[in-house]
């Protein structure tokens, strides 16, 4: 069986890159694709499912994981660590099954050294009043945090260029729309193509 697509998905926060995720998971119904779900030493919130949203481990057992080299990525967010499992995202691109791997510009560079075959995608806001204006609709922050978020967003900003594709957030139906043809064009591709038809090929010409 011919393996799916590593689909690496970087934006700032407020950008939308979750709920354009979702859609693509929601609406797609020509490919296998599933997110894939990091490991964390953080505290599981209400509302969380562990399995669903997070693996939740101790910090204990999530640095034994690093020792083993178990992970694609990882990094350490104030007291707390993330990672992306190498062994489970292996295993689902081994059943054809395309993943989503939603990770800032840091872990994404780890991932690319490891599997040279991934694809990076970046999503951009169409301004940075509109990004503003997205991360004070949450009603989630204070000001303080908000304006960080925003110096932030920036210094995130400037990566876009080690990515293969760029999406620009501006009309949400047209950005599902391009996401959606980014992964189309990754399953015509003559290195997809010829690894799932290397039987006719040969065939063809032989």
């Amino acid at each position: 069986m011919v393996k799916g697509i590593l689909f690496i998905i970087s934006a700032p926060s407020g950008t939308g890159k979750s709920s354009l995720i979702r859609e693509i998971l929601n609406t797609n119904v020509l490919f296998k694709i599933q997110v894939s779900i990091s490991h964390t030493t953080r505290m599981i919130r209400p509302g969380e499912c562990n399995g669903k949203h997070y693996y939740f481990i101790s910090t204990s057992q999530f640095e034994a994981m690093i020792k083993e080299k178990k992970f694609l990525e990882y990094a350490q967010v104030f007291d707390n660590y993330y990672g992306t499992s190498k062994q489970s995202v292996c295993k689902n691109l081994s059943t054809g099954t395309d993943i989503f791997l939603d990770i800032d510009w840091q872990g994404a560079k780890q991932v690319r050294d490891k599997i040279p075959n991934s694809r990076s995608i970046f999503i951009l806001p169409p301004s940075k009043n509109e990004l503003y204006r997205r991360l004070c609709k949450r009603s989630q922050d204070s000001d303080f945090v908000i304006q960080k978020r925003m110096a932030q967003a920036v210094s995130e900003m400037k990566h876009y260029v080690e990515y293969d594709y760029l999406i620009i957030n501006d009309d949400f139906k047209l950005a599902v729309s391009n996401l959606n043809k980014i992964i189309q064009v990754e399953h015509l591709s003559r290195r997809y193509q010829t690894r799932k038809n290397d039987t006719l090929i040969q065939r063809l010409l032989y």
